[in-house]
């Protein structure tokens, strides 16, 4: 993650239409200094447009900010419910008029709500710290 600050080339696209005049100053180790600038340059950007976008986005909850850990949770999940709907939709499919169809389909329904409530749930646990 070797970028430094001050690399040049790299600029925050222009907003015509306000001026950015109001400024925030921030502080970082080397280490978060380092992981803000490997972010930056993955989107050939400069780290301070970068870390303006990214903390306007945090604070209009266009992106919700989570650990790496609960990030792979939510993936998970995520990954768990489009399964459980493919399984349904080749149930559905493989036996339209077997007498326990309806039963099995209901039960996927049912496991979906569940992974959507679980989903809700990390999700929510995010916003009370």
């Amino acid at each position: 993650m070797g970028g430094t600050l001050g690399t040049g080339g790299r600029r925050r696209e222009r907003e015509t239409a306000q001026p950015r005049s109001l400024r925030v100053p921030l502080s970082f180790n080397r280490a978060e200094m380092d992981v803000l600038v490997a972010a930056a340059d993955r989107e050939s950007m400069a780290p301070a447009s970068w870390a303006a976008r990214a903390a306007l986005a945090v604070a209009q909850e266009v992106l919700v900010p989570v650990s790496a850990d609960r990030a792979d949770v939510l993936r998970e999940l995520v990954r768990a419910r489009a399964l459980l709907h493919e399984t349904a939709m080749a149930v559905g499919e493989l036996a339209p008029d077997h007498p326990d169809t309806e039963d099995t389909l209901a039960a996927v329904r049912a496991a979906v709500g569940r992974i959507d409530g679980a989903t809700l749930q990390v999700m929510r646990e995010r916003r009370t710290r």
